[in-house]
């Protein structure tokens, strides 16, 4: 990455008319930022694949964003990765066929740093339907995805150049008390420990977070010893995050609009869980559900997003102890905010809110964590996901 345009990634933000040959890219300004957003495709959201933006830091403003046109043709990436010192882009192809096979794929691109333009390097079988996440490892050398569908999580191989291998698979067992929900596991994410030693993926439909470790010669995952940190029966855990120091991890469940705080011995690889809170204020009767989940870089707050309720749900960390404190929720100005990310720099959250087809951008104020909308919005068909690199 140059020191002039960094990666950043939305997905799920959706179609996006091309700019003009001419603007293509335009000129990178200092502090700009290159944005990546995936979509779900299909008629209902007139999305042909990932498109690509410029994001403009301004000194005392709200940022801004031009346009860049459609970066790649491709079926529903609503998750995406960089590697931004290979300048290498991954995503999840969120379909229950390829090539024939009740599968999902995954495809990798290399990226054009001044266009924002993305030629592919190959795709290849995710291992199971609606794969919704990935990861990549501490080395670069393997990617991990979950498959909600199937309830499995696959290893793929990534060469220097970015090619992708043939997948190695681990199946999730099991069902828990949500019968209509968790009548099958149903992995949601992929994480790894900030110091890269343990992996963990949630699984909202047997109420675990399964622990592995990741062989870097074979690029197999095997259970650890506990093989997985329970959660609350019916809680359906769906994402989550540790604290930057890895003292603390936080899971947002989705059935139950909920977030545990565990504490992290990161020698053992071990969760210990602690305090559950909701996401939602008091009195809040509605339906919700829970969807994504971030730490700011300070380690000093937690936001969790709801749909129904349609808010970011703010939570103060105690440095000491790791504990949460629920300070408010702020509503994202639009209907089933499924995702939210942190720039870089702890600034700024932006909101996709699905339903309504806007990101909105919030600042966040450095010294209570509390959101206040900057008039800004990103107009965007069906925003799925955003995530800042």
């Amino acid at each position: 990455m140059n020191a002039i345009v960094s990666a950043i990634v939305i997905c799920g933000l959706a179609a996006l008319p091309s700019a003009a040959p001419q603007s293509r890219g335009g000129a990178a300004g200092k502090g700009d930022v290159l944005v990546f957003v995936g979509t779900y495709t299909g008629a209902k959201t007139n999305s042909q694949g990932i498109y690509a933006f410029r994001m403009h830091e301004r000194a005392g403003q709200p940022p801004a964003f031009t346009p860049l046109g459609l970066a790649a043709e491709t079926a529903s990436p609503s998750f995406v990765t960089v590697d931004r010192g290979r300048g290498l882009l991954f995503a999840v192809n969120e379909i229950n066929d390829y090539q024939g096979k009740p599968t999902g794929s995954v495809s990798a691109y290399s990226i054009d740093r001044a266009t924002g333009r993305l030629t592919l390097i190959n795709e290849q079988p995710s291992m199971g339907r609606s794969p919704c996440h990935l990861t990549l490892d501490r080395t670069g050398r393997h990617l991990l995805v979950a498959n909600y569908s199937s309830g499995t999580v696959a290893v793929l191989p990534v060469g220097t150049d970015g090619r992708l291998g043939e997948p190695k698979v681990v199946q999730h067992s099991g069902s828990s008390v949500n019968k209509q929900r968790q009548e099958a596991p149903h992995a949601h994410c992929t994480n790894f420990d900030p110091a890269f030693q343990y992996f963990f993926a949630c699984d909202l439909g047997i109420d675990q977070v399964k622990v592995y470790r990741l062989d870097d010669a074979t690029g197999t995952l095997a259970a650890h010893t506990p093989p997985f940190a329970a959660a609350k029966p019916g809680s359906g855990p769906r994402h989550m995050v540790f604290r930057p120091d890895g003292r603390s991890a936080y899971v947002l469940n989705e059935l139950t609009s909920t977030v545990t705080a565990f504490a992290y011995d990161a020698r053992k690889g071990v969760l210990t869980e602690g305090q559950t809170l909701s996401t939602l204020p008091a009195g809040y009767t509605g339906q919700n559900s829970g969807a994504e989940i971030a730490v700011h870089p300070s380690g000093r707050f937690v936001y969790a997003s709801n749909r129904g309720h349609n808010s970011i749900a703010i939570f103060r960390v105690d440095q000491a102890s790791g504990a949460l404190t629920f300070v408010r929720t702020q509503e994202t100005g639009g209907r089933t905010p499924r995702n939210f990310a942190l720039d870089p720099s702890g600034r700024f959250l932006l909101a996709a809110n699905q339903d309504s087809g806007t990101v909105v951008v919030f600042a966040i104020d450095e010294a209570s964590g509390e959101l206040k909308s900057t008039g800004v919005t990103v107009e965007a068909p069906s925003p799925v996901c955003v995530t800042f690199l």
